[in-house]
C-alpha cells in the first residue's frame, strides 16, 4: 500500500481529502501541529490513518516524519495564524518542508495554490502562492501544482462571504472588482483533482489550472446565491473609490471573517482568476460543477448540519493561560441536575452557534457586534456541526481549549479582550444524577483589564446564571426524549 503524507490535515482541504485518499486505497500519515484536533474524526480511526506531531519550523524531525511516504500533499496556509507576515513565514515553511522531502527520500510533491495571472500584478497573496510553488520545487523534487480560484463548498472561507455578503445586503455599494471575471471549481472536484494527480504520473512536475465549467464575475456569482437562497435580487453598485483595505473592513463587518484574512482575500479580487489550459480535464475527468450546482450543494450541506469541515478550523491552539503569578477573577456556579452525565455534557456542547446561549442571548448579540467593531470575531462563526464539537473548533467567538467525552469541554475566548479568559464546563457523577460545575476565568491586563472585569461583572448574574439553569433544563429535555448516550 502506497503510503502518502498530508500537511495540513486539519485544515478545510486536508480535513476532507484524507478520507478520499483512504477510500482510493492510500496509507495516509496526517502532519499536524495539534493531533488532538483529528481525534474526534471518523475517519481517525482508519488502521491506515497515522496521525504525527509535526512542526514544520523543525526541518529534521520533519524529515523523519516524511520517512517512508511516497509522496507528500503540502495543504499548508500561514494566513490564519500568522497575520500581516504570512508571506514571508509561508515561504520559510515550504523551504523547510522542500529540504526535509528530500532528505526523507519523498519522489514527489503535490500542491494547492491560487490561479491567476503572472507577472508584477499579482496581489500580495497569489503572489505568495508563487512563491511557494517555486520553494516547494527548490531541492529538485517534482512538484505538482494545482492552482485553483474561488472554491465553493460548505465551510469554505470564499463562499462564507459570498453568503453573509448576499444575505446580509440587500443593497451593495462594492469595488471594482466585481466585475472581474473568475473561474470558480467545487470543492468535491478540488478534492478530485487531488485524488486523480496522485494516481496519475503524467501529472508529476506540472502546474495544472483547475476550474468549474463557467466563467462568470462576481456579480453574477452573487446573483446566483440570491436566488438559490430564495432572496430577491440583490442591487450592486461599483464604485472606484473603495479600496481593498476598505473592502476588507466591510467584509469583516459583515461576514465571520477577520479583517487580517479579508484584506489579503479582497487584495486577490482585483486580479482575473480563469483557466489559461485545460489539460487536466483530460488526464483526470471528473463531472465539473456549475456554480449554481455548486452552490446548492453547499447550501444543502449546511442545511443537513453535514459540514466535513469549515475555514474557522485552521490555526494554532494556545496554551491554556498561565494563571499563576497574578490576579485571576473567578465566577464558578454549580448545579445539581437528576439526569445522567452524558445528557448534561450534550447540553453543554449544544453552546453557541444557532442554538445560542441558553440565556440573555441579546448580551451576547451585542457584545457580539462590540466585538467585530473593535476587529474581533463576534459571533458569526457561528460553529461547524449543532450537536458536535472538537478540540480546535470554533463557537462562535470562543474555540474548543479541551475537551474529555462526558467530562469536561474548556473554551478559551478569542474576543477583543483586556485580558485573558477561560469558560469551562465540569460533569461530575452524583448518585443517579450528576452535578454540573460552571468556572468563568479571567486574568486581566493591566489597569483596563481591571476596568474591564468589574464592569461586566453584574452582568453575570443575568448571564452565567441564567446559561447554568438553561443546560439544566436542556439535559433534563434530553434525557426525558430517550436519545441514546
Amino acid at each position: 500500500m502506497t503510503r502518502v503524507a498530508v500537511a495540513g490535515a486539519t485544515g478545510y482541504i486536508g480535513g476532507r481529502l484524507v478520507p478520499r485518499l483512504l477510500a482510493a486505497g492510500y496509507a495516509v500519515r496526517c502532519l499536524v501541529r495539534s493531533p488532538a484536533k483529528l481525534e474526534e474524526r471518523e475517519w481517525a480511526r482508519d488502521p491506515n490513518v497515522e496521525i504525527v506531531a509535526a512542526d514544520l519550523t523543525d526541518t529534521g524531525r520533519l524529515s523523519e516524519c516524511l520517512r517512508g511516504c511516497e509522496a507528500a500533499f503540502y495543504l499548508v496556509h500561514s494566513m490564519i495564524s500568522a497575520g500581516s507576515d504570512y508571506a514571508d513565514h509561508d515561504r520559510r515553511l515550504a523551504s523547510g518542508f522542500a529540504e526535509a522531502a528530500a532528505a526523507a527520500g519523498v519522489s514527489r510533491i503535490l500542491y494547492l495554490g491560487g490561479l491567476g495571472e503572472t507577472g508584477p500584478g499579482l496581489s500580495e497573496h497569489l503572489a505568495s502562492r508563487r512563491e511557494v510553488e517555486t520553494e516547494l520545487a527548490s531541492t529538485g523534487i517534482p512538484v505538482t501544482v494545482l492552482r485553483a480560484a474561488m472554491i465553493i463548498g460548505s465551510g469554505s472561507a470564499s463562499f462564507e462571504i459570498l453568503r453573509y455578503l448576499v444575505e446580509r445586503l440587500p443593497v451593495m455599494i462594492t469595488p471594482k472588482w466585481v466585475v472581474t471575471p473568475c473561474q470558480p471549481i467545487a470543492v468535491r472536484n478540488v478534492i478530485g483533482y487531488l485524488v486523480g494527480a496522485l494516481a496519475q504520473p503524467e501529472t508529476s512536475g506540472g502546474v495544472f489550472d483547475i476550474g468549474g465549467p463557467e466563467v462568470l464575475c462576481y456579480r453574477d456569482i452573487m446573483r446566483v446565491m440570491a436566488e438559490e437562497l430564495g432572496l430577491k435580487k440583490r442591487i450592486i453598485l461599483p464604485v472606484p473609490v473603495l479600496t481593498p483595505r476598505l473592502s476588507s473592513y466591510w467584509i469583516h463587518l459583515v461576514t465571520p471573517l477577520s479583517h487580517s484574512i479579508a484584506k489579503p482575500l479582497a487584495e486577490g479580487l482585483r486580479n482575473p482568476v480563469v483557466c489559461r489550459d485545460n489539460r487536466i480535464a483530460s488526464l483526470i475527468p471528473q463531472p465539473l460543477l456549475t456554480v449554481r450546482e455548486s452552490i446548492r450543494a453547499a447550501l444543502n450541506r449546511i442545511a443537513a448540519h453535514d459540514v466535513e469541515t469549515n475555514w474557522s478550523m485552521a490555526g494554532p491552539i494556545p496554551g491554556d493561560p498561565d494563571w499563576a503569578g497574578g490576579a485571576v477573577f473567578r465566577d464558578v456556579r454549580e448545579i445539581e441536575i437528576p439526569a445522567p452525565d452524558w445528557a448534561a455534557f450534550r447540553a453543554v456542547c449544544r453552546v453557541g452557534g444557532g442554538h445560542g446561549w441558553y440565556a440573555a442571548d441579546w448580551l451576547w448579540r451585542i457584545r457580539g457586534w462590540m466585538d467585530r467593531l473593535v476587529g474581533g470575531p463576534g459571533l458569526r462563526r457561528g460553529r461547524r456541526d449543532p450537536e458536535q464539537v472538537g478540540y480546535g473548533e470554533a463557537l462562535d467567538f470562543w474555540r474548543v481549549a479541551a475537551i474529555e467525552r462526558n467530562r469536561r469541554l474548556s473554551l478559551r475566548a478569542e474576543m477583543k479582550l483586556p485580558g485573558e479568559a477561560v469558560l469551562e464546563f465540569q460533569v461530575t457523577p452524583a448518585g443517579e444524577g450528576c452535578i454540573l460545575r460552571q468556572s468563568a476565568l479571567f486574568e486581566p491586563r493591566g489597569l483596563l483589564g481591571l476596568l474591564y472585569w468589574y464592569a461586566v461583572a453584574p452582568l453575570h448574574h443575568i448571564v452565567f446564571r441564567g446559561m447554568l439553569e438553561g443546560i439544566r433544563r436542556e439535559t433534563l429535555g434530553i434525557a426525558a426524549s430517550g436519545q441514546a448516550p
